[in-house]
């Protein structure tokens, strides 16, 4: 089975390598560093673009082509989810069964890496995928990704150890970005352990109780890369939050996924609307990292006000 995983594995960088090309037949090998580069300069316009769990529209979630789709359309950051299998494999998979996503049934804890790859991934209908795809380890996934895009790891701080362990072997640690609302003794507690870290960014609801004394903290210490808030709707809590993230020399993160998160300015109304008005309202806000389910739309609107190169 180790002979499978990693015959596998070399044939996923393999693929990268080949297939790093940008329309124009040219490879950027620098593309994830230069989107660190912006992640770390607060006072950049460029909107960087996150895509939610790849494109999940045409491919499988969490799959190496849905991730392999969004490199293709420029997207600056792919999101992915793990979770651990019995036999402690990270895989690719928001869920923690393997209910929804794949032809098969059953619990990621109580599963061996080999008993998931009895089963095929399927779209978002539902349907069993007409490639065949079978669901990707973490590191398959980071080495497609490596020095051609950069990850938000969902759930990533949970099994921070055994992340870490995966990007520094690849030498990608430095493009990998987790996030939570962990309080910041934690989370400076558990880089002290290593001498490498993956990126940090603390998640904020400005109107929820417990995360005001967290937010506080945050910004007491110094300048995070970004700040994640999430809002059901725009109110002067917001505003306040939003105005100091900005003021501390920190980006600000906005999801566009669904209306509880931004306020009513997603995606889905923006392709109902108008992508002008609703990706404009965020953008106007001081917004400058947006994550999305529609990233082909989003990128395609940044490039008309001159936002995204």
């Amino acid at each position: 089975m180790r002979f499978l995983r990693f015959f596998f594995a070399t044939v996923v960088v393999a693929f990268a390598l080949v297939s790093c090309a940008d329309s124009n037949g040219v490879c950027d090998d620098k593309r994830a560093a230069k989107v660190v580069a912006e992640i770390r300069n607060p006072k950049s316009k460029n909107v960087l673009v996150i895509a939610h769990r790849g494109d999940w529209r045409n491919y499988p979630e969490n799959s190496i082509p849905a991730i392999e789709s969004v490199i293709k359309m420029g997207a600056d950051m792919v999101e992915i989810d793990i979770q651990l299998t019995k036999d402690s494999v990270l895989v690719l998979s928001h869920d923690r069964t393997i209910n929804r996503c794949t032809t098969g049934k059953g619990n990621i804890n109580e599963l061996t890496y080999e008993e998931i790859q009895q089963y095929y991934l399927k779209t978002a209908h539902g349907t069993r995928s007409s490639l065949d795809l079978k669901m990707p380890t973490l590191e398959e996934a980071l080495a497609v990704c490596k020095d051609r895009i950069t990850v938000n790891l969902d759930k990533g701080y949970d099994y921070y150890d055994l992340v870490l362990e995966i990007t520094e072997k690849l030498g990608v640690t430095d493009q990998v970005l987790i996030k939570g609302s962990k309080p910041v003794a934690e989370v400076q507690a558990k880089m002290a352990e290593h001498k490498n870290n993956l990126l940090y960014m603390p998640v904020i609801t400005p109107t929820n109780e417990k995360h005001k004394p967290l937010f506080e903290d945050y910004l007491a210490e110094k300048p995070q890369l970004a700040y994640e808030i999430c809002f059901d709707e725009i109110n002067p809590t917001v505003e306040s939050a939003v105005k100091r993230v900005l003021e501390s020399g920190s980006k600000l993160w906005v999801n566009t996924l669904w209306n509880s998160l931004c306020g009513g300015y997603s995606d889905d109304i923006a392709f109902e609307t108008s992508a002008a008005e609703v990706y404009g309202k965020i953008v106007d806000m001081g917004t400058t990292i947006i994550q999305t389910d529609r990233p082909e739309m989003l990128i395609e609107y940044l490039r008309s006000r001159g936002l995204h190169e």
